[in-house]
């Protein structure tokens, strides 16, 4: 893990096409804005956590797994 001091205006670069900036820091938070590629997936972190528990969740419920194993499938034309 990197971890930097940055201040207010200033920003970090992920590879060449993602800017993270310190937009404003208050008492126990600190604002990011994110620049990115719109093929770029950003996601909080805590909804990430949640979808993927609700997905193993729904994965309980399928009786028959080829049912999920048959959906990825697409037809390339």
């Amino acid at each position: 893990m990197l971890v930097l001091s940055r201040k207010i205006g200033e920003s970090v670069f992920i590879g060449n096409d993602i800017e993270v900036k310190i937009v404003s820091i208050s008492k126990d938070k600190v604002k990011l804005g994110f620049e990115a590629p719109k093929d770029i997936l950003l996601i909080r972190g805590e909804l990430r956590l949640a979808v993927m528990g609700a997905n193993i969740e729904a994965g309980k419920s399928v009786k028959d797994i080829t049912l999920l194993k048959n959906l990825h499938i697409t037809k390339k034309k």
